[in-house]
């Protein structure tokens, strides 16, 4: 059991920063939680827990103290799969690179901000080697569960709101529509988190964060129905100036409208076979509509659009599942080297569009990731970026920077 479910070493994140973290209990008392499900039957207001990474100074050697590894990816893991839970508990010794509560770090006045969002059954945890290696580049990374479609989720009076299975539905548009309306509850989320931002940044807040965050620069990026998310909020709040979906849907306004930020796609050889009307085995994700909806949305961006396939990956890839039990979960390609090319794709798409660092990585086949692969019809770009000085340390941002 211990070689198919080995305590795994986290990979060393690349960045020059040491990772800081906390966790805050956010509560939206604008909006009245719409699932009951295992939530209490009083009447609720919608709640949005959430992790916080953070660029950090290293600990003095007497509070260097990592944390360890959160156990709620292994109940993920169980309830995606139907496995038992007790083969997950090696989940939690694991040491990672954060530490709590550590100070932010000094090197630059504020730090760009991403969101991220994880699929559904999911927890913010599912894909801390990219939140770390983010964090470590410089970026203040807010994870956020949204209860009744992430696995499980701990509300403020303790109780628990659980994943509540999706109704059965006798056609796949109304389980699109469906989906259209949860993901507009998790964009709400994503909405919400941005406006506590605002007011943890005020001078007169004093939080830890106060005056630490550009606020010019938020991103957002997410895993599945996660990715969803980025694409509905990147469509539906100009307060985001780009998204990365990791092969999510195009549930909601975004695919009636074209979008006017840069957005990234990123899919998988596993599920882009099942696009083929005569493969007998589809992915679990893949839905009929995919195919139209990202047409759309690719080619009437009025941005910067990249699409790219990761031709050796599957849908869980994106996570860090691969580390949990490399020989069930690895497949095609080593733990290491997925962890790599999610990591390096992400961080070369926020770079260039929240710091205005240009990559040979981004529109453009490279010889160093021969997996990774474009589709030259969805992938154009221009000037687009972020580049108000923020390599200078001026936090302006350029008045072009939300369309060409």
């Amino acid at each position: 059991m211990r070689r198919l479910f080995p305590v795994f070493t986290m990979p060393e994140p690349t960045g020059t920063y040491a990772i800081g973290t906390f966790e805050a209990h956010l509560t939206d008392e604008r909006r009245n939680e719409t699932k009951r499900g295992t939530a209490p039957e009083a009447e609720a207001v919608r709640e949005i827990p959430i992790t916080v990474w953070y660029p950090a100074e290293l600990p003095s050697q007497q509070d260097n103290e990592a944390e360890n590894y959160p156990d709620s990816l292994g109940e993920c893991i169980s309830l995606v799969f139907g496995l038992p839970k007790g083969l997950f508990r090696h989940v939690s010794r694991v040491k990672t690179h954060m530490f709590k509560n550590a100070r932010v770090a000094k090197e630059r006045s504020s730090y760009p901000v991403l969101l991220f969002s994880p699929g559904i059954r999911s927890t913010r945890y599912q894909s801390l080697t990219l939140v770390e290696e983010l964090a470590s580049q410089g970026y203040i990374v807010i994870g956020m569960d949204h209860p009744y479609t992430s696995a499980r989720v701990t509300l403020k009076d303790g109780s628990r709101a659980e994943y509540l299975h999706e109704p059965e539905f006798a056609q796949s548009r109304e389980l699109y529509d469906y989906n259209v309306k949860e993901v507009a509850v998790r964009a709400l989320d994503a909405r919400f988190v941005r406006d506590t931002l605002e007011e943890w940044n005020q001078p007169s807040s004093g939080h830890a964060l106060s005056g630490r965050m550009d606020l010019n620069r938020v991103g957002i990026l997410g895993h599945s129905y996660g990715g969803a998310t980025a694409a509905e909020t990147l469509a539906t709040d100009e307060r985001f100036a780009a998204a990365l979906s990791l092969e999510g849907g195009f549930w909601g306004k975004v695919s009636h409208k074209p979008l006017e930020r840069p957005f990234m796609y990123l899919f998988t050889g596993g599920t882009a076979q099942s696009l083929n009307p005569d493969a007998s085995k589809k992915e679990a994700v893949f839905f009929e509509e995919w195919q139209e909806d990202a047409d759309r949305v690719m080619r009437a961006s009025r941005s910067d659009a990249l699409f790219a396939t990761v031709e050796p990956f599957y849908h869980q890839s994106f996570t860090d599942i691969s580390l949990v039990s490399p020989k069930l979960f690895a497949k095609q390609v080593s733990p290491e080297r997925t962890i790599e090319i999610t990591r390096s794709y992400a961080t070369a798409f926020f770079d260039r569009y929240l710091k205005g660092m240009k990559s040979d990585l981004l529109g453009q086949d490279v010889a160093a990731f021969p997996e990774v692969r474009y589709r030259p019809e969805y992938t154009r770009m221009g000037d687009t970026a972020l580049t108000g000085g923020y390599l200078d340390g001026n936090a302006t941002p350029n008045a072009e920077a939300a369309s060409r």
